[in-house]
């Protein structure tokens, strides 16, 4: 099992939380770039226009409302 296969059911378990660079990751490997940052605060788009922006808790975490969202803008609860 590979890297994001991994990292989805990760995400799938519901955490409470997850490392940013989880997120990162995971997004890119589905066409999304980080178009943007300030502060915290990170926005990732994708060519269709697809939009999520995520914030960092802490400066390296990613908290569970954010991961949900991440899980049905990419699909991944199917």
């Amino acid at each position: 099992m590979g890297k994001l296969e991994k990292l989805i059911e990760q995400f799938l378990r519901d955490p409470p939380e997850v490392k940013f660079d989880d997120v990162q990751y995971l997004l890119k490997a589905f066409g999304f770039e980080e178009k943007s940052s300030k502060g915290s605060h990170h926005t990732f788009r994708n060519l269709e226009g697809l939009k999520i922006t995520v914030p960092k808790k802490g400066g390296k975490m990613v908290k569970g409302v954010y991961v949900q969202q991440i899980i049905k803008l990419l699909s991944l609860d199917k």
